[in-house]
């Protein structure tokens, strides 16, 4: 049996063929993976400056990181299966970007100044009309907080996307390949190159840089079918080579000065694995498991109905249970890394969840937060 995927188009449910692409799971499982990999982060931003460090932290976050690295590529891939069908491409450049810019543009300045209001209460800053125009400038050109890049790059993928929809249209495999393989090459294969001989080609060479190759990948694995064996053999093999190569640059080749050279998105480790990673999430019905067991339906739905106020969202959540801003501490500092991160991710992930149902029911709010 192989992996046939087709697409269920959200806005108008059409389907294609036999099968149906598992929007809510995809995001659901996407979003979890962000949750878990920041929590995984407290050992690099925490632990590594204090005391507690050890084989036991590094270990372990090193394992829960290599496992989440797809999160984000999952998001993409997404994206670009859902914006970049065929039947999409008479739709108005105007009204398309209308309809992205004022969801994401709205959600970019209400939670830019709520992270500006965060950062001086983190920072313990004097609140002064200076430093407010200074920290909004910031928040426009840089983002408000490290986790905005994401709306900088969702921005610039959906500036492309008109473009893009013209390309995939001529329903050419070869196309799309020829796209693909420029790009991998481009991010990944020069890359290990120039890490292995010390050597690299000028940049300018290859256009097709950042990830737009995911972007295309989304529309490219709907056509394509894929044994089962060998899906679940390259997932598993790329998580392994992860860890491995990871541990091998940090304490093997650390005069390199690249000891988390495979944890780029752009890696070939993590291209392979969030590929294969949508492959396996995409043999799921798309009303899974909606039938058998609905409470888990409705939850996933709702988190993947609200991803984007759960990502812009989390953060402020997480570390206020991490720095104990509420007279207690949910944190790798105090208690067993392989137990609390996935602890700190199932609260953080429900409070925040439940805080964002809440402000939804609120009508000016429900538009601002996404």
């Amino acid at each position: 049996m192989c992996f046939p995927i087709a697409i269920a188009d959200t806005e108008n449910n059409e389907t294609a063929n036999d099968f149906a692409l598992p929007v809510d799971l995809i995001r659901t499982c996407g979003i979890i993976l962000v949750l878990l990999l920041h929590a995984a982060n407290e050992y690099y931003t925490t632990i590594m400056a204090s005391p507690l460090e050890s084989a036991l932290y590094w270990w372990t976050s090193t394992v829960y990181k290599s496992f989440t690295l797809p999160c984000v590529p999952l998001f993409i891939i997404l994206s670009g299966a859902l914006l970049l069908q065929p039947s999409k491409l008479n739709e108005p450049i105007r009204v398309f970007l209308k309809k992205r810019f004022n969801r994401i543009g709205l959600a970019f300045i209400f939670w830019s100044a709520v992270y500006l209001a965060w950062a001086f209460f983190v920072t313990q800053m004097p609140v002064t009309l200076s430093n407010i125009v200074e920290g909004s400038f910031l928040s426009l050109f840089s983002g408000a907080y490290y986790h905005f890049w994401y709306l900088y790059l969702i921005l610039g993928l959906y500036l492309i996307t008109p473009i893009l929809r013209a390309i995939v249209s001529c329903d050419s495999n070869k196309i799309l390949k020829y796209l693909i393989g420029l790009w991998f090459i481009g991010v990944s294969v020069v890359p290990v190159i120039q890490l292995i001989t010390g050597y690299s080609l000028n940049d300018t060479l290859f256009v097709m840089g950042g990830t737009i190759g995911y972007f295309i990948l989304g529309v490219y694995l709907q056509r394509i079918n894929v044994r089962p064996s060998i899906v679940y053999g390259l997932f598993f093999s790329s998580f392994l080579f992860t860890i491995v190569s990871t541990w091998l640059m940090h304490f093997h080749f650390y005069s390199i000065g690249q000891n988390y050279f495979f944890f780029d998105y752009l890696s070939v480790n993590v291209i392979l694995s969030s590929v294969t990673m949508f492959l396996i999430l995409s043999k799921f019905p798309a009303d899974w498991p909606k039938n058998k067991h609905p409470i888990i339906c409705r939850v996933v739905h709702a988190i993947s109905k609200n991803t984007l106020p759960i990502y812009l969202f989390h953060l402020i959540i997480m570390e206020t249970l991490q720095r104990g801003y509420l007279g207690f501490k949910l944190s790798l500092t105090t208690m067993n890394p392989i137990i609390g991160v996935p602890v700190i991710t199932a609260v953080t992930l429900f409070v925040t969840l439940g805080l964002v149902l809440l402000m939804k029911k609120v009508p000016v709010l429900r538009t601002l937060i996404g």
